[in-house]
Order: C-alpha cells, then sequence, then structure tokens
C-alpha cells in the first residue's frame, strides 16, 4: 500500500526531469555577427538596435544579432570584404564601402549629380535595387535592402568657402575611385584612407580636409579636430544592409523569410528620414561644442557645382568596369524620375 502511495510523486518526478529535459533541447537561436562603422549613440545604432528586435520578434527569438558598432571589427571596406568571404555574417555599408565589390556604385556618390532628395530617393528604390542586388550577389552578399548615410560637406580647421581654398591641399579621399577623382578635379591631392583612419589622420597633418557626412562628422569626435564645417552638400550618400551569401544560404526557408520580414518592417524612406532629419539636431549639437558651420550662399555653392559637374565623365571612365552602362542605368532614371 505504501509503494502505490508513492506512485504519483514518482510519476511526478519523472514528468518533471523530461520538462527539465525538453527545456534543456530548446534549439540555440542562430546567432550573426553584424558590423558597422555607426558610432554610438547615433541614429544609425538606434536602427540597428531596433532591426535586432524585430528579427528577433519575427523568429520567435531564434535568431539573433550580435552587434559589433563603431567599426570594432574594422574599416569598412575591410569588413565588408569579411562579410563577401563569410568571415562575417551581415553588416550595414555606406555605399562607398560596397564599391570595393561592385566599383560603380561609388558612381552613386557624384558630386552634385542629383537635383533633390526626392529624385535620388527615385533613382535608388525603383532603377537600382535589381542591379545592385544582383552585382553584389555576384560578390558573395546578399543585398537585404537601402540605408542612408547622409549628406557630405567640406570639413577642416578653417573654412572652405571655395573650390580655390582646397587646391594643393592633403585631402582625405573615401577609398574609392570615385572619390579620390572628386579631390583631383578640386586641384588637391587625394589620401584614400578608411573611416576608422580620418580623425588621426587629421590630429597628425597626414590631411588638411576632408569631405564627411555630418551625422558621422560629430558623434565620432572628428568635429573637435577638424571643427569647420563647410557646408557644400555636395552628395547625400546611401548605403546598404547585406548578409553573406554563405551564411544566408545556409538559413532555413522560414529563417529567411523572417529576415526579410523584419528588413521590411521598416522602408528604405522610413530610414532615410530618421538620417536626414537627425542632421539638423547634429549641427547645433556642433555649435555648442564650440564648433562652427559655415553656411554658403546659393553663389558660393554654384562655384562649387560648377568646378565638379564637368568632371563626371572623367570620373566614370576612371572607375573603369561596368561603370559606363551603370552611370546609363543612373543617367536614364533621373529622366524618368523627374526633377
Amino acid at each position: 500500500m505504501r509503494d502505490l502511495m508513492k506512485l504519483p510523486a514518482a510519476i511526478a518526478a519523472a514528468a518533471g526531469v523530461l520538462f527539465a529535459g525538453g527545456a534543456l533541447a530548446q534549439p540555440k537561436p542562430t546567432e550573426l555577427r553584424y558590423t558597422t562603422g555607426a558610432p554610438p549613440n547615433t541614429p544609425w545604432v538606434m536602427q540597428l538596435d531596433r532591426f535586432s528586435k524585430d528579427l528577433d520578434e519575427e523568429t520567435k527569438s531564434g535568431m539573433k544579432i550580435i552587434p559589433f558598432i563603431n567599426a570594432q571589427l574594422g574599416n569598412e571596406q575591410d569588413t565588408m570584404q569579411q562579410t563577401a568571404r563569410g568571415r562575417i555574417d551581415m553588416g550595414g555599408f555606406s555605399v562607398a564601402a560596397a564599391a570595393a565589390l561592385v566599383p560603380e556604385l561609388s558612381l552613386t556618390s557624384l558630386p552634385f549629380y542629383f537635383s533633390s532628395s526626392k529624385q535620388q530617393d527615385c533613382v535608388y528604390d525603383k532603377y537600382l535595387t535589381d542591379y545592385t542586388a544582383k552585382a553584389l550577389a555576384q560578390k558573395g552578399v546578399v543585398f537585404l535592402g537601402w540605408t542612408h548615410v547622409g549628406s557630405g560637406s567640406i570639413v577642416g580647421k578653417k573654412a572652405f568657402k571655395s573650390p580655390a581654398d582646397v587646391k594643393g591641399l592633403k585631402a582625405r579621399s573615401a577609398p574609392t575611385k570615385t572619390g579620390a577623382a572628386f579631390w583631383v578635379a578640386l586641384g588637391a591631392n587625394p589620401n584614400p584612407l578608411g573611416i576608422t583612419e580620418w580623425s588621426s589622420a587629421h590630429q597628425t597633418g597626414l590631411v588638411d580636409v576632408s569631405d564627411a557626412p555630418v551625422t558621422y562628422y560629430v558623434p565620432s569626435g572628428l568635429g573637435k579636430i577638424a571643427p569647420v564645417y563647410t557646408r557644400t552638400n555636395h552628395v547625400d550618400a546611401g548605403g546598404v544592409v547585406v548578409i553573406a551569401k554563405a551564411v544566408y544560404d545556409k538559413l532555413t526557408a522560414d529563417q529567411r523569410a523572417a529576415l526579410q520580414r523584419a528588413v521590411e518592417k521598416r522602408s528604405a524612406a522610413q530610414l532615410r528620414a530618421e538620417i536626414r532629419g537627425f542632421e539638423e539636431k547634429i549641427l547645433e549639437m556642433h555649435v555648442k561644442n564650440g564648433g562652427t558651420i559655415v553656411t554658403l550662399t546659393p553663389e558660393e555653392r554654384a562655384v562649387w557645382q560648377k568646378a565638379l559637374e564637368p568632371a563626371w565623365p572623367e570620373i566614370v571612365k576612371s572607375v573603369g568596369g561596368n561603370a559606363d552602362a551603370f552611370y546609363k542605368l543612373m543617367e536614364d532614371a533621373k529622366k524618368a524620375c523627374g526633377a
């Protein structure tokens, strides 16, 4: 009788063991190492944190992003290459970094090329997406969507109100042929450097002048070293979110679908608006920190534009490869999108 009385307790204990074993057997989430050059306390990091939560929600905690911000894994060009090789799982990159794999993408940063943000966004979304996705896939990365870097202007320790002001100077160039050609057209001497090297280059005198997006310029600390920001606004640079093809191919169909749903929760238009809306706040912060903002008159900005527009054909030629076809695609897209 006593043995029979013990049976329910024994059964409960066995059930507890089985339950614990089942809990221990829960599959570990798929971890994705995500790289970005974005400094802390920037809208890009906010967007990444939100994307991580969206992916967690869509996969019911089955996929987890491990963020590496502030270029912890290296500069953009190197980490873009490592992503293509499958050594880094995924990341958010400027188009200049994507050009390390597909050089013609750098043409989207031709100075003064787009007449408005509306025109630029139309060209990216309606005409460049398919080309970009196919071209990057051939290089080992899967294009997930557009993101945004922001407007670029001229920075240094003094104002540069005219193209003549940079002639003969040592200039920090984006590590692309388009970036170098920009400075050559102005008579400066380009030195291609990744973002992790910008501040030290200005500190040591390796460069005298740079062009930089304001959303990176202030949070990175570059604004304290090169405190004068001359608003040429010659480019409004785009970006991409990608995942290594080797990693993507290992995901299940359900995981891929969940990843895409997480991406599509926030449109490219929303991401761009968040970055563009942050720019004025950043400039206000720069002035409060003791920095200087130089606003050009329409006539002064037109002088910059006049100096750089004639360089477009030479820049296209310098990029080589499929640049001619890509430039034609951009030209046709601009016409279709209007001003």
